[in-house]
């Protein structure tokens, strides 16, 4: 359980990921793919008869914990992380742009893209339980500490692909304005998924000189895997080897679009604003390793109970789940399935980009999470919120993300285009001074052309 949850929460401290991706470039006045896969209706505005992406990358680690001026050289990470009184909530978030294209038809824009992901996710885990799990042989404090919680604490990991296919059209313009609307529709790929549920969990963790012990427990538990997470999932490689699988899932995107055009250029804007529903959708997980076991918890025992140290080097949920399976009692079937379905992270998504003066434009981003992050079958995502001035002199833009997302909390990056390359991250200014929660990078390449 040590490998496993540290894993999932620092992801070996050196890869980090941001829930915002390609924040700024997705919302620049030079329209192309990335735009469309904020809100497909954006395609109708695409800068050129064509484009082709060649690739992208965004990545992110926010946390709710431990910011960049907590670590130093003598810095203990498993003490650091469930040190405080706050449920712990930590999200590692990569999605990789691979091949497409969009092409312009009269008023229609049809576009084909293909995307990876990989997600893992520590949600509202209490410190106290954390600590006793991660930490069983350094507790030194002898005495109990008895923990009640009324919600669903989960580890959860996945890996999918997709393949998006979309189409936008111009359904009003005039001298004046223009109103867009546009749709994508996605075949969904499932890789790989872990999930970790522990519900309503009560119970009682006594320290003494020979360990730490659970008893006097009760808890709703949830164990999920499917695919490479079925056996093992402290290692990157067990996410990235199988993000795309057989087909089974189907998701859509809806989106509208409004532009209130420039009177010194029709073909730019003063204002550019739409809305969008994304990931509408869910993908069944079927591979031959599969489970979706549900139990009711219940340790009551005269002794000291469950001995922690149990799960101090298992590498899977497979293996926490044959550990409590071992101890005959502890453990009450109440659902065992093979195949079964997440959902996606569903978000409503609103933004503005207003041209404040001749190369000067302020855009406002907002994206709203649809679904609950404690359900066992969802696929987790972030409410967020951004503000972000650029200047855009055409071949050149640059631009710098003031954000706020709900686990790192206020964010400021920087990010430029030149051309069809950019880069970019939503807190490096942050990080760079030290108060940041958050760490993210974004990157690749399109040409636009004709």
């Amino acid at each position: 359980m040590k490998n496993l949850l540290l894993f999932i929460l620092l992801v070996n401290a050196t890869t980090n990921f941001a829930q915002d991706h390609f924040i700024g470039v997705n919302t620049s006045s030079r329209a192309g793919i990335l735009n469309g896969a904020l809100n497909p209706a954006e395609f109708s505005n695409l800068s050129k008869k064509f484009e082709v992406n060649i690739y992208g990358m965004s990545f992110n680690f926010s946390n709710n914990i431990v910011s960049l001026s907590d670590l130093n050289s003598d810095t203990d990470l498993e003490d650091l992380i469930f040190e405080g009184s706050s449920a712990v909530n930590a999200s590692v978030d990569l999605e990789f742009a691979g091949p497409g294209a969009a092409m312009r038809w009269e008023k229609w824009v049809f576009a084909f893209t293909t995307k990876g992901y990989v997600k893992a996710n520590v949600i509202d885990v209490d410190p106290n339980l954390g600590d006793a799990l991660l930490n069983t042989n350094d507790l030194v404090v002898i005495g109990s500490n008895t923990i009640s919680n009324d919600y669903n604490q989960r580890i959860t990991g996945t890996s999918w692909g997709e393949i998006g296919l979309s189409a936008a059209r111009t359904v009003f313009e005039d001298d004046q304005h223009k109103f867009n609307a546009g749709i994508t529709m996605k075949l969904l790929f499932p890789g790989s998924y872990t999930n970790l549920g522990v519900d309503a969990f009560s119970g009682t963790i006594t320290t003494g000189p020979t360990g730490a012990y659970l008893n006097n427990a009760n808890a709703q538990l949830n164990f999920s895997y499917s695919g490479n997470l079925s056996d093992n999932g402290t290692d990157f490689s067990d996410y990235t080897s199988s993000v795309f699988g057989g087909l089974h899932g189907f998701a859509t995107d809806l989106g509208v679009n409004y532009q209130w055009k420039d009177p010194s250029d029709p073909k730019k804007y003063k204002i550019n604003a739409g809305m969008s529903l994304k990931n509408i959708g869910s993908m069944t997980f079927s591979d031959s390793d599969n489970a979706s076991d549900s139990y009711t918890l219940k340790i009551q025992e005269p002794g000291l109970g469950l001995d922690l140290s149990e799960f101090q080097d298992v590498n899977s949920l497979k293996d926490v789940e044959q550990i409590l399976l071992s101890h005959p009692g502890y453990l009450e079937e109440n659902k065992i399935s093979q195949d079964f379905k997440v959902k996606l992270p569903t978000t409503f998504n609103i933004y503005a980009d207003f041209k404040i003066y001749t190369k000067f434009f302020i855009t406002g981003q907002l994206q709203q999470k649809l679904q609950d992050n404690n359900g066992n079958s969802q696929i987790t995502a972030q409410n967020s919120f951004s503000i972000i001035p650029r200047v855009n002199l055409g071949f050149f833009e640059a631009y710098i993300p003031f954000s706020h997302n709900e686990f790192s909390g206020g964010n400021t990056g920087l990010g430029f285009r030149l051309g069809g390359f950019y880069m970019g991250s939503g807190s490096v200014i942050s990080a760079l001074i030290n108060d940041s929660k958050q760490i993210d990078l974004n990157m690749g390449f399109r040409w636009a052309f004709l």
